[in-house]
């Protein structure tokens, strides 16, 4: 198991990158709580948070009305985020779990024919809310986890699926990402622009891209290893005003899309993935120390401005304690 925790202030996006554009607005309420997104180049595919049975919403690029839906007769817990598998499989992450309660997690697998396989799995260390599922060139599904102190963790299976049995998780690496002030998102502050609401892979499985309500996290992957590539020194590119931004997906020509709930525009960043990949920093990998001298621990971000521990420590707990009553004083809770 390779294992590690990226802590260093990701690159800001280059100048000559543009901002991301509107393309169309999703207006069909069954995509309200638009959660994942993916795209085949010539169809989106949409789904939205939560739900009583799996469907997905397959997207005409050029508008956003709905061409198609395919559905199947499982009745997940809590649909977060889409992948779209090389053989034109979709993978549903049923990962959603604000209370932290549930004893396994699942995910979904809708093969093009029709119908869907579930599949369940388990962390090693305890229950996870999770938003973001990253699917590797060879199928192998990663799961990111959604934590508002501390770094993200990174969890894969230890073996093949199975239909027939609960298959184990194992941590394989973790993501700490610093706050920023770009604005929007649900959560008052700067907490929503670490927390990981979506994520993507490349068509090549070359590209990663992690999500929060604020920003998106280009990781360079040139040999496929995602674990190797979140490790390494990410491309930020702020996704600024989206009211809950939980969709990224990616285009087969390198546009990366991203989507907000509340029927919100889809908006397209041209040239992401030619930035990512020529902003790449030579080297990097399982055991190299992030830059700046620290250490494969996480550290929170008042750490980086000079508090003392006992300071962090106290402001920690404070903002824990914020972030709850919030919890409770939201209309309806945040997926």
């Amino acid at each position: 198991m390779v294992s590690g925790t990226v802590s260093a202030a990701p690159r800001a996006a280059a100048e000559q990158l543009p901002a991301p554009v509107e393309q169309c607005r999703v207006d069909d309420d069954r995509l309200a709580e638009l959660s994942g997104l993916a795209s085949d180049g010539s169809a989106w595919y949409a789904v939205g948070d939560g739900g009583s049975s799996l469907r997905v919403l397959v997207l005409d690029p050029a508008d956003c009305s709905v061409r198609a839906v395919r559905t199947a007769s499982i009745n997940p817990y809590d649909i977060e985020d889409l992948a779209l598998g090389r053989d034109g499989s979709l993978w549903l992450a049923d990962t959603g779990d604000n209370g932290r309660r549930r004893d396994d997690i699942a995910l979904h697998v809708m093969p093009p024919g029709g119908g869907a396989t579930l599949y369940r799995l388990a962390y090693p260390d305890g229950p996870h809310d999770a938003e973001a599922l990253l699917l590797d060139r060879a199928g192998v599904p990663h799961i990111i986890t959604k934590e508002p102190i501390g770094s993200a963790g990174v969890y894969r299976p230890t073996g093949a699926l199975a239909a027939d049995r609960t298959v184990p998780l194992e941590k394989v690496g973790s993501i700490s990402l610093r706050s920023t002030q770009t604005p929007g998102g649900p959560m008052s502050g700067t907490v929503g622009s670490v927390l990981a609401t979506g994520g993507s892979v490349s068509q090549d499985g070359t590209l990663a891209a992690i999500r929060t309500y604020t920003e998106a996290y280009l990781y360079s992957a040139p040999d496929g290893d995602l674990v190797a590539a979140l490790q390494r020194e990410p491309l930020r590119i702020p996704l600024p005003n989206e009211q809950q931004g939980e969709a990224i997906a990616w285009e087969p020509d390198g546009t990366l899309l991203s989507g907000s709930e509340g029927n919100q525009p889809i908006r397209r960043i041209p040239g992401a993935a030619a930035a990512a990949m020529a902003d790449t920093p030579t080297g990097g990998g399982g055991s190299a120390s992030p830059p700046g001298g620290e250490t494969d621990q996480a550290q929170p971000p008042t750490q980086q401005s000079g508090m003392s521990t006992g300071q962090a420590l106290l402001l920690a707990a404070a903002l824990a304690g914020v972030l709850v009553f919030l919890a409770g004083r939201l209309r309806r809770r945040i997926r």
